[in-house]
């Protein structure tokens, strides 16, 4: 099968397409998806980089957690889903211990049942692809910083793919009192069509001088020393990217479909959306333009790869 691999760790030079890659044979808890869009995060080039290699899988490697896509063949011990389902989800457990080496920037990918769900009805698999990694980290995260109904938040780097969720389901999900959000001048407005209450320009005022303090500070972009300075007393400061000064905690997703399944209701209703940068998608022989791309931090949502051979 075609796929985009990398032997070596390195910038997006080490990032090949191959065109007559193995295809990973399913184990018995497992399905093989035929993808039809999959999805880029910052995670996959930091992986390649080689951030991670002391925990990483053998090489090489194809790149890709989030897919979208048809089953075609199901393991003896998968219980619920059948072929010709329409699925999507985040194909790798644990994001950098173990990774599997199979991701899903190829033509066809494996994944245990456990971490995919059956694809919103009212989604295109391009909208389905740009959810799966951002979605769980946002909810799972918001659960593990104790937000609650009636608490609030500030977002640094809300429209970014995680941030753009995190406001989304905190304010439809979780019921905050209050969400403010980070980020550049062009996408304050944003911001707001989110659902954000307070849009703070990065470029012109600093958020930890505000006088208002938060329960929660859900930082994606690697701010925590900054990030403390605008929490409550008693609060909790969450961190994605990079270290995180105490009290402050860093957290790392594990895939979860049933997050998926919890969530699928209100992307069925459309009270939570999936937001994709609209310069893509970017096509399956592009992967390395759109990494280039997202590797600028200027994203607005999700980049995502479609269509695939």
């Amino acid at each position: 099968m075609k796929a985009w691999t990398y032997s070596e760790y390195g910038g997006i030079e080490v990032s090949k397409l191959e065109s007559d890659f193995e295809a990973p044979q399913v184990k018995e808890d497992q399905v093989l998806i035929k993808v039809v869009a999959a999805a880029l995060n910052p995670i996959d080039y930091m992986r390649r980089l080689g951030n991670f290699k002391a925990t990483d899988s053998p090489l090489p490697v194809i790149l890709g957690y989030d897919v979208a896509g048809v089953v075609v063949k199901v393991g003896s011990k998968v219980k619920d889903l059948k072929q010709g389902d329409e699925v999507y989800g985040d194909v790798i457990e644990h994001a950098i211990y173990r990774p599997t080496k199979f991701g899903t920037l190829a033509e066809y990918t494996v994944a245990q049942e456990k971490f995919l769900a059956l694809k919103p009805k009212n989604l295109d698999f391009v909208q389905a692809a740009a959810l799966p990694l951002v979605i769980e980290t946002a909810y799972q995260g918001l659960e593990a910083a104790g937000f609650s109904e009636g608490k609030s938040l500030l977002v640094l780097g809300g429209a970014g793919g995680v941030g753009s969720l995190v406001i989304q389901l905190a304010k439809h999900v979780f019921g905050a009192s209050k969400i403010a959000a980070t980020s550049s001048t062009a996408k304050l407005e944003f911001l707001k069509s989110l659902g954000a209450d307070l849009a703070i320009d990065y470029t012109k005022q600093n958020f930890e001088d505000l006088p208002e303090k938060f329960d929660v500070v859900f930082d994606t972009v690697g701010q925590s020393d900054r990030a403390l300075k605008a929490m409550k007393e008693g609060g909790s400061v969450i961190v994605i990217v990079g270290a995180a000064t105490p009290p402050g905690f860093s957290f790392v997703l594990t895939s979860d479909g049933e997050v998926l399944k919890k969530l699928n209701p209100y992307l069925e209703s459309g009270i939570v959306k999936p937001v994709i940068d609209p310069k893509g998608p970017f096509p399956f022989d592009k992967v390395n333009e759109a990494f280039s791309y997202l590797e600028t931090n200027r994203a607005t949502g999700k980049v995502v790869i479609y269509p695939f051979p």
